[in-house]
């Protein structure tokens, strides 16, 4: 039976909000600075666990699930909006008292956490951008468009699991790593159709229409990006993404942080972190200037 626990051996945290719980990894001294690291859809704080052991050692690192993920509350009836995701970030590192935080953000945590640091730029140490966008670009990878449909989608996702299976293969180009623990890993807290509500609404908050509510927030997010140009940013792309391609997405990085440090990835993909953490690791340690003789804490 694939088990994923002896991969996810970290303590469980919880911030009530409202009376909805968010599930939170908080690794490292509380005294060390911080780094927040921020998931998208349809991971959870699993997506990170290869990262976390190496930065917890000088770092106090904090992994939130978003409301509707891993082992958060998945209330059936609740905003899954850009904003109230925004929202829940801002309380959880308000709540935590987090100082100069630095921000690290995949898929739609990018959109999250980029949201987080325009709004609060003065409290932003550094950022790391895998895979992801916080600035609107017309194009949407096709089976996305039809888990976007009503009834299908609804089919799709919620019924058959398809989007976080699809994504188990689609966002790879390393299959041979994600073995059948693995895979239970990311599927865990996607069981049953109640379960994977914030999928789809993840799916469905994606703002490619002009009228569209999220459409707002993401175009103020991208109107603020210019606050962050002077953040040392480290992007690191997994270059064989289909959904966040180097064309389109790596390219409005690079156009709008021309100062950061690129590190494109060949032979990974959208799960970058999954096929190439012996390669990301070098590079966050020279990022963070991490001691390697420091011990865990």
């Amino acid at each position: 039976m694939p088990d994923y626990k002896n991969q996810y051996l970290f303590q469980s945290h919880y911030l009530s909000l409202d009376g909805v719980r968010m599930h939170y990894l908080d690794e490292g001294s509380r005294q060390a600075p911080p780094i927040v690291m921020v998931h998208g859809n349809p991971t959870w704080s699993f997506y990170w666990r290869k990262l976390i052991p190496e930065l917890s050692r000088q770092y106090r690192v904090i992994v939130p699930d978003h409301i509707g993920c891993g082992f958060s509350d998945k209330p059936q009836e609740y905003p899954y909006t850009l904003e109230q995701h925004i929202r829940n970030l801002e309380r959880l590192i308000a709540h935590l008292g987090l100082q100069r935080v630095s921000l690290i953000m995949h898929d739609w945590g990018g959109a999250i956490a980029s949201g987080y640091a325009v709004r609060h730029s003065g409290n932003i140490e550094r950022l790391v951008v895998f895979n992801t966008s916080a600035f609107f670009e017309p194009v949407l990878y096709f089976p996305i468009k039809l888990s976007r449909l009503p009834l299908l989608g609804d089919l799709l996702v919620r019924g058959l699991n398809a989007f976080a299976l699809g994504a188990l293969w689609m966002g790879t180009a390393q299959h041979q790593r994600f073995t059948a623990d693995v895979r239970a890993g990311y599927l865990a807290p996607y069981r049953t159709w109640h379960d994977r509500v914030a999928i789809l609404r993840f799916v469905r908050d994606i703002p490619m229409k002009a009228n569209h509510p999220t459409r707002g927030t993401i175009d103020a997010i991208e109107n603020g990006l210019p606050l962050l140009a002077e953040k040392p940013m480290c992007i690191i792309w997994g270059a064989d993404d289909p959904v966040f391609t180097v064309d389109t997405f790596l390219a409005g990085w690079r156009v709008r942080f021309p100062q950061a440090q690129v590190n494109i990835l060949e032979k990974a993909g959208h799960y970058v972190v999954e096929d190439a953490p012996e390669r990301i690791l070098p590079l966050l340690r020279v990022f963070f200037n991490l001691n390697p003789s420091a011990e865990t804490s």
